[in-house]
């Protein structure tokens, strides 16, 4: 069965049978509610979710609930736990819909704190994420990838970046007869050519720092947090995400994204903004059988960037366009990605610390953002 008869199936199910039962059962479902319900029900989480273990001591909360309660979380945008267990005192649809019967069933913050901690030890949003697109992608052929990084503000420290490493004086000009230097070091990207993903990913700095870009209107901006990268899929679908440093350049995680990206999806294009311009993200691409459409980068040249001026005036003096062209207007769906993650799905209310909880904050936002939007392709 394809996705979208899969997808159109459960929607049917949901609105013919599970939403009537719902409002019959609960009381009438808000908008919200039935979000909820859509994801929980694409999500599965119970499949991810370990049962309690028996021993001696007091029994720890209900993971299951717990992790409803996170995804309800994201799927309303609250910006803390705080206001989740109050919401779920008063809303008894909301407590319902997470699995607590009564309102003295609702845990407090330290309960909470202490299952948001486990699922970031076990990275439980991102393999549900995951485990989704897998299920969702696998007889699909997607179209274009499109390549993007947005920043993430956090409210912890900077860390300071550590001191490189001192280099041997030597004079400069040409070696002398027989004098032998050592090569440069290879830059990050030239060695993510030889590397695994893990090795990939552990040599990405992830610690909080201040990062600098320049916005869509041409101005620099500053943050102090992460820089969160992100593939999406046509529709708006996001395939994969790595979390890093805000310092850290985009180029630097455009391979190991890449090639999580093709291990869960089949793809045609990869489409990336100049700031990916590099010889060896090109080669990657192509030798995952991609085709690679990339914007050029002038590299601070005045005479390179006049020619691609030129160029472009030349084509629309005469309407003319290239296929590539076309195709790299695709790309906006990455920017939609991340203005959804942002404004709806709370990825504008960090309020935890370290790279493994911020991204475990992130991924339930992002798992929510799938979900709804594989729903709304079919609706």
């Amino acid at each position: 069965m394809s996705l979208g008869q899969t997808l159109t199936a459960f929607w049917i199910r949901l609105q013919g049978e599970l939403f009537p039962f719902l409002d019959a059962t609960l009381g009438p479902l808000g908008v919200r509610h039935q979000q909820l319900v859509t994801v929980l029900g694409l999500a599965n989480l119970e499949m991810f979710v370990g049962a309690a273990p028996a021993g001696p001591g007091r029994p720890r909360g209900d993971r299951a609930c717990l992790a409803r309660a996170f995804v309800a979380k994201a799927v309303f945008n609250f910006p803390t736990t705080a206001l989740l267990i109050e919401m779920l005192a008063c809303d008894p649809i909301l407590r319902r819909l997470c699995g607590f019967m009564r309102r003295g069933e609702v845990p407090s913050e330290a309960t909470f704190s202490r299952a948001f901690a486990d699922f970031s030890c076990t990275a439980l949003p991102t393999r549900l994420h995951a485990a989704l697109i897998a299920h969702s992608h696998a007889d699909r052929l997607v179209g274009h990838i499109s390549r993007d990084s947005t920043a993430i503000v956090a409210r912890e420290r900077a860390q300071p970046k550590p001191a490189p490493s001192p280099k041997p004086a030597r004079k400069n000009g040409r070696p002398r007869r027989g004098e032998v230097r050592p090569p440069p070091e290879p830059r990050r990207v030239e060695r993510q050519i030889t590397m695994s993903i893990a090795a990939m990913l552990a040599d990405l700095p992830q610690n909080c720092d201040v990062g600098t870009k320049r916005n869509a209107r041409g101005h620099q901006e500053s943050w102090t947090g992460y820089k969160l990268h992100i593939d999406s899929a046509d529709g708006g679908i996001p395939i994969s995400c790595i979390l890093t440093a805000a310092s850290v350049h985009d180029s630097q995680a455009a391979i190991p994204l890449a090639t999580i990206s093709a291990g869960r999806v089949t793809s045609l294009y990869d489409l990336m903004d100049s700031a990916y311009d590099v010889a060896e993200i090109r080669q990657h691409s192509q030798s995952l059988g991609h085709v690679p459409i990339i914007d050029t980068n002038p590299r601070k040249s005045a005479e390179k960037k006049a020619e691609i001026v030129g160029r472009q005036a030349c084509r629309n003096r005469f309407g003319f366009q290239y296929a590539e062209q076309a195709r790299y207007r695709e790309r906006t769906s990455a920017e939609r990605v991340n203005s959804a993650l942002k404004d709806q799905h709370g990825g504008r209310t960090l309020r935890v610390k370290g790279a493994e909880k911020a991204m475990c904050h992130l991924m339930f936002g992002m798992l929510c953002l799938t979900a709804l939007q594989l729903v709304r392709l079919v609706t």
